[in-house]
């Protein structure tokens, strides 16, 4: 799963020019769910958006959070976030989840963050939609969980630094 998440003075996302969701100050959460990811990702990423610590406090720190300053979430699913261009320069979206599957998991990852006593509003899944956005900053923070695969009986990640290692390598590792 991968989350892109912008600290935003306000947004809104409409679809065919009718406004369906608008947040004052929070974040603008864009969303895409992966093949392979499983209620246990999803479950991650909502907790990472209500729980980090973007906003400043008093002394001008980052350290409060969008429950802290009283701040909304906007979700918007956006699968071109998976989008490879490993061949070509045409983006191949082979690892988004099927739209069947990743309803289910958006449904889930808003509905998580609302679960954390942060107020939501979403646009509409698999509409053309129109995202307006003032970044506040800009903050922009990347979340990316993967799937943990068993090995040999325990599980094991990759971390992000070492999968970055192979994208250089052409995956020869």
């Amino acid at each position: 799963m991968i989350v892109v998440l912008q600290r935003a003075s306000r947004a809104s996302v409409s679809v065919e020019e009718a406004r369906v969701g608008a947040i004052g100050p929070g974040l603008l959460s864009l969303v895409a769910v992966e093949a392979g990811d499983t209620e246990a990702e999803v479950d991650w990423c909502a907790r990472k958006t209500a729980e980090i610590r973007i906003f400043s406090d008093p002394e001008g720190k980052m350290n409060l959070d969008v429950r802290q300053t009283g701040g909304s979430v906007l979700a918007v699913s956006q699968f071109t976030l998976v989008g490879d261009l490993h061949k070509g320069t045409r983006p191949s979206f082979s690892h988004a989840a099927p739209p069947e599957e990743a309803t289910v998991l958006f449904e889930r990852y808003a509905e998580g963050v609302r679960s954390m006593g942060v107020e939501v509003a979403t646009g509409v899944f698999g509409a053309m939609m129109a995202v307006e956005l003032v970044n506040d900053g800009p903050v922009t923070i990347i979340l990316q969980r993967r799937p943990r695969a068993p090995v040999s009986g325990k599980q094991k990640t990759t971390t992000e630094a070492q999968r970055h290692r192979e994208i250089l390598d052409g995956g020869t590792r």
